[in-house]
């Protein structure tokens, strides 16, 4: 456990594939789909908290501490970074988006001990990165801040823009694999004897 990162979660999205359900909330057996992200990242962080933009008190329930995008209109998951950036009390945060239930164990780990003396790392399995699970230093505030102010989005050239350092999880595609339809959650409940 690394007691001086705070884990986040990125529970604020539009969930469009999911018929606009709140993605985080999709009851998968018998927890939420966030819930089963979060009894993977706790044990590698310190804290965590909730990125969240709708059903607040849902995830309040929880007892974590949530926070929303600081623009309106779903700017995407940068903003959800610049909200937990700019509220964490540790130097590094980490990041996990809320539908990706069955990441590695030593994300946290594995990122902290390549990141080098770069700013950010994220992941990549070796055939697509995998920019929404990131190590951010929070000195990154302002320059995130003005990278969204210009109206940028795009998670991967932000990345690029801070030389961020791309961490191979080699092996491990099906980790980072996230349930983005009905017909997705059905099938990892399948594959884990839960049937819903």
């Amino acid at each position: 456990m690394h007691a001086d990162i705070t884990g986040v979660i990125l529970a604020g999205g539009r969930s469009a594939r999911m018929g606009g359900e709140d993605k985080g909330l999709i009851q998968l057996g018998e927890k939420a789909l966030y819930q089963h992200v979060l009894s993977r990242l706790m044990p590698q962080v310190n804290q965590v908290i909730i990125s969240a933009n709708r059903n607040l008190h849902s995830y309040q329930k929880s007892g974590l501490q949530v926070v929303s995008d600081p623009m309106a209109d779903y700017p995407g998951p940068l903003a959800g970074m610049l909200a937990a950036l700019s509220y964490a009390r540790t130097e590094w945060v980490v990041c996990t988006p809320c539908d990706v239930p069955d990441f590695p164990i030593n994300l946290v780990e594995k990122l902290w001990q390549h990141k080098g003396k770069s700013l950010a790392a994220y992941a990549s399995d070796g055939q697509r990165e995998h920019p929404t699970f990131a190590l951010l230093h929070t000195s990154l505030v302002k320059e995130l801040t003005h990278y969204l102010d210009q109206g940028d989005r795009k998670l991967m050239l932000f990345m690029a823009a801070i030389d961020a350092k791309e961490v191979l999880f080699s092996g491990q595609k099906d980790a980072f694999r996230n349930l983005n339809t009905p017909e997705d959650c059905q099938k990892w409940l399948l594959e884990k004897g839960m049937y819903q």
